[in-house]
Order: structure tokens, then sequence, then C-alpha cells
């Protein structure tokens, strides 16, 4: 199982971290060890600065290569939410070095994936999301907002990378990502139904 991120898909996002607005999606790689097992999340040693980062998640049904835009929505069934974790002070590091991201974005129980739900419940093309931390929401997303979406991401990932049953494409992030400290709750809501709640340890 593969799990690719894109960054940077919505444009306020990419304002808020200072980043220039992207012409084609920023990809990036979690390994499959960053999935978190249970729902609380140990603070890295490694890190003082860890963010969450809610997200659209799509898990893929049917693998293809070279997969056309019209085609694309054949290939997955399944759509759900997750939090990319990120260890902000590492990547923030390993930037001004020229250097990959992905001590800062792959580590274990970086990747929070909840579960997943039909697509054909939802208009994906105007899909609501939520992050609350301590009872405060934080993040507030909607898919209409994504510079590219679920389809785009799908025909353009697959030009490069082979995409196989059960992979998992983290879509990006609206605005709002933040540090998380030690008893945090993050509650995840799509549409009005919480479909993660994580503690910090």
């Amino acid at each position: 199982m593969k799990i690719i991120c894109i960054g940077r898909n919505y444009s306020e996002h990419a304002k808020e971290l200072g980043n220039e607005i992207p012409e084609r999606p920023v990809i990036f790689m979690k390994p499959d060890t960053a999935v978190l097992k249970g729902n609380d999340f140990y603070i890295p040693e490694f890190s003082d600065d860890v963010h969450y980062e809610l997200e659209v998640v799509v898990k893929i049904s049917k693998g293809g290569k070279y997969i056309q835009k019209e085609t694309a929505a054949k290939h997955y069934e399944e759509i759900g939410l997750g939090i990319d974790f990120t260890a902000r002070d590492l990547q923030s590091e390993l930037k001004s070095k020229g250097l990959p991201w992905e001590l800062a974005k792959g580590f274990d129980g970086s990747a929070v994936v909840g579960n997943f739900f039909k697509k054909e419940n939802f208009n994906l093309g105007s899909l609501g999301f939520s992050l609350l931390k301590n009872k405060e929401k934080v993040q507030d997303g909607n898919t209409k907002d994504m510079m590219f979406t679920i389809d785009d991401i799908i025909a353009f990932v697959s030009q490069y990378f082979t995409l196989r049953v059960g992979d998992l494409i983290f879509t990006g992030t609206p605005k709002g990502v933040g540090k998380v400290e030690e008893n945090d709750i993050l509650e995840a809501y799509l549409e009005d139904k919480k479909v993660l709640d994580i503690r910090i340890l």
C-alpha cells in the first residue's frame, strides 16, 4: 500500500505557510508504517512543533496507469478523512537546505486514517469537513476550494506511479493548521458526522 499525499492544494493554506501557489500538484509520500494504530498519537521526541493537517482521503479500488481524468472516478469507490501530522520544525529545516520532507512527514504514526464511506453518499465537488481541537473549530474546509480535484489528482499521479488497489491519497489540507500539545483532543467531522477522535500524548 502506498500513501500518496498532495501538498498546497488549498490556496489559503499555501499562503498561511508562505508557499507559492503550485501550477501542478505537489506530491510527497508516506510509508505504510506511518498509519497510526489506534486513537492515541504520541508526539515524537525529535520535534517540538508537530502540526495537524486534516484532509479528505481517497482509497483506490481499481488500479491503473496513465488514467485519464474522464475515467478517474472509476478507480475509487470510498472516501474518508485523515490527519497528516507534520513535524513543522524539522520540515522547515529540511526545506531550508533543499532536502526532501520525508523525515518530517513519514514518521511512524504520522498518517491518521479514519473509516471510509461510499462516495455516492456525498457531493464530492462540495464536501464539507472540519477539525475541532479541544472543542474549538480550527479547520473548516470544503472540496470546492481544492485547486486540483480528486480526479485531477488521480490522473496526474498515475502518470508517474502505478496505482494499486488499497493505495491511499491524501488530497491536501485547508487553512488553519496548527500545533498539537500533550492532552489535546482532535475531533474530525465529515459534513456533520464525527469520524475521527484522536488523543495527543
